[in-house]
């Protein structure tokens, strides 16, 4: 059974989905929002994030939530209030999200190392597009083992392990955590 914090539904980001998420990110796409609509002094953001927690822990009966979606309810809201600017310039932006390496090294197989960087590639692209800024990559190790076809770790383990860490460091400018 899974648990949803707060009676939250899980948020779509793109191909994952993310059932632990505070809602500090909201209030960081809103700041965002009301700086590019010249409005930094916005003095409704708390009030706002507040009500889109309300409704995700009361009103939405979903269990599943694009975060398409909730940006759009998002946008009507500011809308109805009289916030159209600061609507218009809101961007999708997702919570952190946790995302393993394994099965992109699964799929990949022992010894094809490039397809596991092609995968991981176009996955932080489909991330970025669906707002994902805070992304952290888990089971490095295990996918340098599935890679190396290794049951125990060894100094081709470390130098690859080296090469993905360098990989997912560079590929990104945003904030990705290995």
């Amino acid at each position: 059974m899974i648990s949803f914090i707060g009676n939250r539904p899980a948020l779509q980001i793109g191909t994952h989905q993310v059932f632990d998420y505070d809602t500090a990110w909201l209030e960081d796409a809103l700041h965002r929002a009301a700086r590019a609509a010249n409005d930094e002094d916005f003095p409704l953001i708390a009030e706002i994030r507040n009500g889109v927690e309300l409704y995700l822990e009361n009103q939405c009966s979903l269990r599943l939530l694009h975060l398409g979606d909730l940006f759009e309810r998002m946008r009507k809201m500011l809308v109805k209030i009289g916030c159209e600017r600061i609507a218009e310039k809101l961007e999708l932006l997702a919570p952190p999200l946790t995302v393993s390496l394994i099965e992109a090294a699964r799929s990949a197989g022992n010894g094809f190392e490039l397809a596991f960087f092609e995968t991981i590639r176009t996955e932080l692209s489909q991330l970025r597009e669906a707002g994902a800024e805070d992304i952290r990559f888990t089971g490095l190790r295990e996918s340098t083992m599935i890679l190396r076809g290794k049951s125990k770790w060894n100094r081709q383990c470390d130098a690859l392990l080296a090469e993905i860490t360098a990989f997912l460091n560079s590929a990104n400018t945003q904030r990705i955590r290995v």
